[in-house]
């Protein structure tokens, strides 16, 4: 795998011409963020050696190459998930490629269900820690380089990231939630007893992403920032029937104020 990461990791560096330092997975509720973007380049997964290719719907499946904020990025168009049938080192792969081009930032958003019952369909809620529920550790099998055998994961999501997000927030008069990220193997949405446990673990919004992305990026030394659309609603007295397309829509109208956070904390870091 090292050396397939490393094959792909000389494939992009031969088209690049810029030299970025933060990535963006363009996940639920950042799909937009791609018109802000002055894109140098941008490359098909399917044009790109051992990086597996995206298949659900919403999401497009390509790697750009850009500005926003007058910084240069990286922005993945489209991410992996475990319940496509990737393995978690597959998942993880584009992290791992990132780490070699150079990559120290990542942000990273998703679509999730939250369980807090301060929490409204449409709600931004900032990660501030995460709960793996993930049948298998991305991190399991030989250790890569890049980390310790056992990474600390006392601060996954970088402090100083969520001061700027809160602080653009206030200044944009922008409503912000905080809170704990359950990550969920899925496909299947939550039953109302899951919803249930995972609120009684600690949790405040479950999803089916993000986690295995932002565990190797702290073994690589990479800083996160996490950020979730709140697109349902369950653990509560009365059951809430959701599906995808539901999902996408509510992700999709809060996408202008994601965005609007997300150039702000680009233009700083």
């Amino acid at each position: 795998m090292y050396e397939k990461i490393k094959e792909t990791a000389a494939f992009l560096k031969e088209r690049m011409h810029t030299k970025p330092e933060t990535a963006i997975i363009l996940g639920s509720g950042l799909g937009r963020l791609v018109d802000d973007i002055d894109i140098e380049k941008e490359i098909p997964y399917a044009e790109i050696p051992n990086m597996p290719i995206s298949t659900v719907e919403g999401h497009a499946g390509k790697l750009l190459f850009g500005k926003l904020g007058g910084k240069d990025i990286i922005a993945m168009d489209g991410r992996f998930h475990y319940y496509e049938g990737y393995s978690m080192k597959e998942v993880t792969f584009p992290i791992r490629v990132m780490y070699e081009l150079g990559i120290k930032n990542l942000i990273v958003s998703n679509a999730a269900g939250g369980m807090n019952p301060k929490f409204n369909v449409g709600d931004l809620m900032i990660i501030e820690d995460h709960i793996n529920a993930f049948p298998e550790n991305p991190l399991r099998g030989k250790n890569f380089p890049t980390g310790p055998r056992f990474p600390s994961m006392h601060e996954v999501y970088d402090k100083q990231f969520i001061h700027l997000v809160e602080k653009a927030a206030e200044e944009l008069n922008i409503p912000v939630q905080k809170g704990v990220y359950v990550g969920t193997a899925g496909p299947t949405f939550e039953t109302p007893a899951e919803y249930r446990m995972f609120k009684t673990w600690g949790g405040d919004a479950v999803g089916m992403s993000t986690v295995p992305e932002a565990i190797v990026a702290v073994h690589c030394g990479i800083r996160v920032f996490g950020i979730s659309v709140i697109t349902d609603l369950g653990g509560f007295d009365v059951a809430v029937k959701v599906s995808h397309e539901e999902v996408q829509e509510s992700a999709n109208n809060a996408q202008p104020k994601m965005t609007a956070l997300m150039k702000e904390l680009v233009k700083q870091i």
